[in-house]
């Protein structure tokens, strides 16, 4: 689907422990065209979105990164993007609920060792988890508290996506008395765990979003994760890298928008339907002022789709060095996975914005749905604005400083 292509990468990185790149994009194909046929109707009914969960794992997409040998689909992070950009582009919010769950089941590749991760991951893959919630920095943080037997989790969390179909949440905590920052994994389904679906979102209906409260949770030593420290002397380059990791699926799915709504708009185009402008008459699909914004938005996203390739290029490169990434290494990463971020934005926000004035007074019919692809960009962008990275990248090309450490809200 979509006017740009897909992230790049090799088809035998995905193939070494599962069935290959070429199998999942397929599988994201036929998701992205089951979903796209009932797409507005089922973003104005606003229902939680446990039927789009079960397509979701009936295809095998919730087990996407998990090994092979652990019972997963084998795919790496590349396969991961092109496959959440498919989805995107069909149903932007469905898109975010898959991203958030690819970052949370795999965060703790990052955070703690490989033996404790492989665990986590069979047990994802056997009882195929769907992962909500988030480890971005929030005011009045969630509190861990010592307590007999381990701790206890005390507090509220703000809107974090996909807690409402959520089998297991992964959540920010700081640690009472030293305030470091901590990665907590639980069961929403636990006494003392209370989602409260009050987000009233004017997009991303369907991305399960919520707020949660935590009153005297138990936590138990092993689901405390690992740290979120951005202190040098804690965060490794290898372990920071989860920030750039996180922030391309935002970036994926940011252009998965843009191409979506072109894409949906250009069949509109080109049954002929006419834009009924009063300054434009004829078959709009020669219409010179469609053309060219149609040339104008094909341009900008295909200019955010080869820069967001070349962040992808990176991360891989930077997923390959391991424990030999430098610093260095890393900021490179951050920074161009930052200028992808801005470029995907201003596609997304344009392409979804500009697609109404293409379509004309129609797209003003709810029953066509292109209003959705708008407050889903917009909204994903609310949460997700640029400025700073922005400001991140000025501060490095002009001072040479280090991004921080940023994780995906």
């Amino acid at each position: 689907m979509g006017v740009a292509t897909a992230p790049s990468g090799s088809a035998s990185e995905s193939g070494r422990n599962g069935p290959g790149r070429a199998h999942w994009l397929r599988v994201a194909r036929e998701t992205a065209d089951d979903l796209a046929t009932d797409a507005a109707a089922r973003e104005q009914a606003g229902k939680v979105p446990f039927d789009e969960v079960c397509r979701l794992r009936e295809a095998g997409l919730l087990t996407l990164l998990v090994p092979a040998e652990s019972g997963g689909g084998g795919a790496d992070w590349p396969t991961a993007y092109a496959v959440v950009r498919e989805i995107a582009a069909a149903d932007g919010a469905i898109g975010q609920l898959l991203g958030c769950h690819c970052f949370l089941s795999w965060s703790a590749r990052f955070l703690t060792d490989r033996s404790r991760a492989a665990r986590l991951e069979r047990q994802c893959a056997t009882e195929q988890w769907c992962w909500g919630g988030g480890l971005a920095r929030q005011e009045s943080p969630l509190t861990l508290s010592r307590a007999r037997g381990g701790h206890v989790l005390n507090g509220r969390q703000s809107y974090s996506t996909g807690v409402l179909v959520a089998d297991r949440l992964a959540v920010r905590a700081v640690r009472a008395g030293s305030g470091e920052p901590l990665a907590v994994v639980l069961d929403p389904a636990h006494p003392g765990v209370s989602v409260d679906g009050d987000a009233d979102t004017f997009g991303q209906r369907l991305a399960a979003g919520a707020s949660v409260e935590f009153d005297a949770v138990p936590v138990a030593a092993d689901d405390v994760v690992g740290s979120l420290s951005a202190d040098e002397d804690v965060l490794s380059p290898p372990t920071a890298l989860a920030s750039p990791v996180g922030r391309l699926l935002s970036v994926q799915l940011r252009l998965g928008m843009a191409e979506g709504v072109l894409d949906e708009a250009r069949e509109y185009s080109r049954a002929g339907h006419s834009p009924r402008h009063p300054a434009r008459t004829g078959d709009s699909a020669q219409d010179p002022q469609v053309l060219a914004a149609y040339g104008e938005l094909t341009v900008l996203t295909r200019s955010a789709s080869a820069l967001a390739d070349q962040a992808l290029d990176a991360v891989r490169h930077g997923l390959t060095r391991g424990e030999d990434l430098t610093y260095e290494e890393y900021a490179d990463i951050s920074v161009l996975v930052a200028m992808a971020e801005a470029a995907a934005s201003r596609a997304a926000q344009e392409s979804t914005a500009r697609a109404l004035d293409i379509v004309g007074a129609r797209s003003a019919s709810s029953r066509l749905g292109f209003d959705r692809f708008w407050r889903n960009a917009r909204t994903h962008t609310l949460y997700e604005p640029v400025a700073h990275r922005l400001r991140d990248v000025g501060d490095y090309y002009l001072n040479g400083a280090h991004p921080p450490f940023v994780l995906p809200v």
